[in-house]
């Protein structure tokens, strides 16, 4: 497959706060990523309904603000703020649960743009056996994929069984797990807790069967 894991590993900044949301005690799940792209270009494969799919999944729906969008077999929500070029927030409806998500696009001061997203959710059973994990591998593997895409745009995506079967994929996976253990245990987290939760959320993430229950 070629993948360079721990260059994708080490290029994500996770961070993990809580807080409340809402009146309710909740979490927020950050990650930040640098691309080799300008700011506008990095706004536009993120937003435009066409270029999306090619490092994410099909998207349809009216995206600009107060529009709802759908995620082909997946989340659904609100468009609740959109600043051209910079900024939007969502909220992430799936499952019958509800959280919010915002993303922002910002050029470094080095040739290139960051881009940041944050997943807040309230605290749940959910949150206790998963952790951060749930919502952070999964945006850190659409965060891989866009780096795929931005680098070489003509290529087709990576297919999915055949990343998680595969060492590089299984690999990423589990030092994705750890990073978010290690931003939980950093926001206050009981290290163990967070330990149970980063095995549980590999499991699931490669299918496998112990310790995904």
């Amino acid at each position: 497959m070629g993948l360079d894991v721990d260059n994708h590993l080490d290029a994500v900044k996770r961070t993990v706060s809580f807080l409340k949301y809402d009146g309710r005690p909740a979490a927020a799940v950050a990650i930040a990523r640098r691309y080799p792209t300008t700011a506008a270009d990095l706004w536009l494969a993120v937003t435009d309904s066409e270029r999306i799919p090619r490092w994410f999944m099909p998207i349809s729906g009216d995206l600009k603000l107060g529009g709802r969008y759908q995620l082909q077999g997946n989340a659904s929500g609100l468009i609740t703020a959109c600043e051209q070029a910079s900024h939007f927030a969502l909220t992430w409806e799936f499952g019958g649960d509800v959280s919010w998500v915002e993303v922002r696009c910002a050029a470094d001061k080095a040739e290139g743009a960051w881009l940041t997203l944050t997943h807040t959710s309230h605290l749940s059973e959910h949150w206790d056996k998963y952790g951060p994990g749930a919502v952070g591998v999964g945006w850190e593997l659409a965060f891989m994929g866009l780096a795929l895409y931005l680098a070489t745009p003509t290529k087709p995506k990576l297919d999915e069984a055949t990343f998680v079967a595969s060492t590089e994929g299984r690999t990423l996976i589990a030092g994705s797990s750890a990073g978010w253990e290690r931003a939980a245990i950093a926001a206050g987290a009981d290290p163990d807790a967070a330990r149970t939760a980063a095995i549980r959320t590999t499991a699931f993430y490669t299918g496998e069967a112990v310790g995904a229950t």
